[in-house]
């Protein structure tokens, strides 16, 4: 199977503006993501979707392979879609997220061997909770699977709810699971799934997921032990460069 990878970038950002451009430690964050994706054993090709010229710009610098792509597009699922439809060639679609400059490869090979089973349309990956901190935090999106390792539900509320037992005891008598923001899809299965109208769920708890899900999609999940940061912040590019670079 031809694996291609995407990684949506706009310059707009509430929370950060301009974040993929900003540098850590002689690198912007775009090409941190993009040289972490290229270090993958299954991808074959690797692709930045974007609408600003800056980024562009940036990505051709360090010899990057850059598509510009709509200004009006919702969501970085979209995005993907336009850059497949004129990549027909490739089998699998990766989505990655383009504030993780520190995403490790093999979480990328993980998910892409979901679709050694041909009935794999949808795929993402998930991480046990181990901190209450995490498992309460309303920011954080939960998950629940099926014995089949399908999510059944997402989440930002703590889920399954356990009855009857204090909050304090629930890591103990229960594994949960949060959600790593990658997914892969199967092109046509992209190709439809950006044609589904928004779904109630989706827009009850702000997660784009649930609207395939709510539509009969299964969404095959991967349990990795690898640890993602993302840069939503500033404040999370400080922690990120004392974590990674002792600053």
């Amino acid at each position: 199977m031809k694996f291609l990878g995407i990684i949506p970038a706009r310059f707009a950002s509430s929370r950060f503006p301009g974040k993929p451009l900003v540098d850590i430690e002689g690198q912007t964050m775009i090409q941190r993501v993009y040289e972490q994706v290229k270090k993958s054993k299954k991808i074959t090709k690797v692709i930045v979707a974007t609408d600003d010229q800056r980024i562009a710009s940036e990505v051709r610098s360090f010899g990057g392979n850059v598509v510009m792509t709509s200004e009006t597009h919702q969501s970085g699922t979209d995005r993907c879609a336009e850059v497949i439809s004129h990549n027909r060639e490739y089998d699998v679609v990766i989505n990655i997220q383009g504030d993780e400059p520190f995403i490790n490869p093999e979480q990328i090979d993980l998910l892409a061997a979901c679709f050694e089973n041909p009935q794999t349309k949808i795929a993402t990956l998930v991480k046990e909770i181990e901190t209450s901190e995490e498992l309460f935090n309303l920011n954080i999106p939960k998950v629940v699977r099926n014995v089949c390792g399908e999510a059944i539900y997402f989440s930002r509320q703590t889920i399954p709810f356990l009855r009857g037992v204090n909050q304090e005891q629930w890591l103990e008598k229960q594994k949960f699971y949060k959600h790593i923001g990658i997914y892969a899809y199967q092109a046509d299965t992209l190709r439809a799934l950006t044609r589904l109208p928004v779904s109630g769920l989706e827009e009850a708890e702000a997660l784009e997921q649930l609207r395939w899900i709510e539509n009969g999609y299964a969404i095959q999940t991967a349990v990795t032990t690898h640890e993602t940061v993302a840069v939503d912040t500033k404040e999370d590019l400080d922690k990120i460069l004392k974590l990674f670079f002792n600053k």
